[in-house]
């Protein structure tokens, strides 16, 4: 699989052969990573940092905030990991300073070592010294304590020429079983692939800014099919991963799914066909995750209106409950108000929904019994569900903070406040 690569100078994103020569720039780095986060984990690294000419600091901390990135550049010590990832970063790349002693104190499953090599040789200090060392002896060295390694062939960086599976199969034998993410060189779909099959991955920069390289086509490289017609099965799921339903993509539906942003699929009878292009039950696509075997696809999608299913409902397989059906009951108030509605009562006075997110907390907190407590949850559920409903919010929001801030390394107290 892919893992697009944003690499920051002075504000800006930018491509550089060889981490030297600038051929491209990007400009602002947001809607670079809006367009790249479809396909998963970004890599995030900031030149300036890892070169010691300045920082990018707020610009990577804005990026963090929105998108799963995985943060390089100028972390030398143990400290600076844990502040990335205690920001919610969902790795952190460490390069020069990736020794037992620095990564020996970090969650090993969220640190990527970052090993260059160039013309055989371990570079370190942003590629511009060499360390005397080959590959072998430092990933042995490194191995313990590392969730990932990164192996970048400098003198193929951004040139475009393609990269030597006989040197990623050997790598990936030497870093048997910590996962190998590849870069350097990775240009077409059949790498992508070639890559996916010696089980790595590859992190793709240059070749997908040029369009030598389709987001989607670099997204759909690994996938095999097992039916006659040669299509995907694709599992639909809502932003919190409710599945709403079962549809089908090939290679020609994926690249409009992914340049369109939506919710696009291959009907067995239709041909291209776009979710909610008659109906108006839209869906905005987030992410497209491929499935372990290669041969199925999940699309995480913002449904809009009245759900997925043609029938009128939330989802093919009934209209949902819990939690997201409240959500949804809300934001039908909120868009239509009903008169003697409760609810539209507690949006309009916001001196009242206050008082009552008080008084629930209490009666929860006091609550000793079972039922009593998961009613008194119940209760502070609802009106938490109303106050996020009149800022436009949902529970998708609350999750993605609470996956933010499990991801962090720290752990504080959590003693009550005075």
């Amino acid at each position: 699989m892919i893992v697009p690569s944003i690499d920051l100078e002075r504000g800006r994103c930018v491509q550089l052969v060889s981490g030297e020569e600038l051929a491209i720039d990007a400009g602002d780095p947001m809607p670079v990573a809006e367009r790249f986060s479809v396909a998963g984990e970004i890599a995030v690294i900031d030149l300036d940092a890892a070169k010691g000419t300045g920082t990018n600091q707020a610009l990577v901390e804005c990026l963090v905030d929105r998108f799963d990135c995985r943060v390089g550049g100028g972390i030398r010590d143990a400290a600076t990991a844990r502040m990335w990832l205690d920001r919610g970063a969902a790795k952190v790349v460490i390069g020069t300073a990736a020794t037992p002693e620095v990564l020996g104190s970090l969650p090993r499953d969220r640190v990527v070592a970052a090993l260059d090599t160039k013309h055989g040789e371990v570079v370190v200090e942003g590629w511009r010294a060499g360390t005397g060392q080959t590959l072998g002896p430092r990933i042995e060295a490194l191995k313990p304590f590392v969730g990932g390694f990164l192996v970048t062939v400098v003198e193929r960086e951004g040139r475009m020429e393609g990269i030597d599976l006989s040197f990623v199969r050997e790598v990936v034998e030497m870093a048997d079983p910590v996962r190998v993410t590849v870069a350097g060189g990775v240009t077409t779909p059949e790498e992508v692939a070639a890559i996916d099959r010696l089980g790595a991955d590859c992190q793709v920069g240059m070749a997908l800014y040029t369009g030598r390289l389709g987001l989607a086509d670099a997204v759909a490289a690994p996938l095999v099919s097992d039916r006659e017609d040669g299509l995907w099965p694709t599992v639909v799921c809502d932003e919190r991963g409710v599945a709403l339903g079962l549809a089908y993509s090939n290679a020609e539906s994926l690249r409009s799914a992914v340049e369109r942003r939506q919710g696009v699929y291959w009907s067995r009878r239709r041909g291209l066909w776009a979710k909610g292009e008659t109906s108006g039950d839209k869906q905005e696509l987030l992410r497209i995750d491929l499935d372990c075997d290669r041969d199925a696809l999940r699309f995480v999608v913002r449904q809009r209106g009245r759900g997925f299913c043609h029938l009128g409902l939330t989802t093919c397989w009934g209209p949902g409950g819990g939690l997201a059906s409240l959500e949804r009951t809300l934001q039908a108030r909120r868009g239509q108000p009903v008169p003697g509605s409760y609810t539209n009562r507690l949006m309009d006075e916001p001196e009242l929904l206050a008082a009552k997110l008080t008084e629930e907390a209490r009666e929860l907190a006091e609550a000793t019994e079972g039922p009593h407590v998961a009613e008194e949850a119940a209760d502070l559920a609802y009106f938490a569900s109303v106050k996020l409903a009149r800022h436009g919010l949902g529970w998708a929001e609350v999750e993605r903070v609470l996956e933010r801030r499990a991801r962090r390394a720290t752990r504080r107290p959590g003693d009550a406040k005075p």
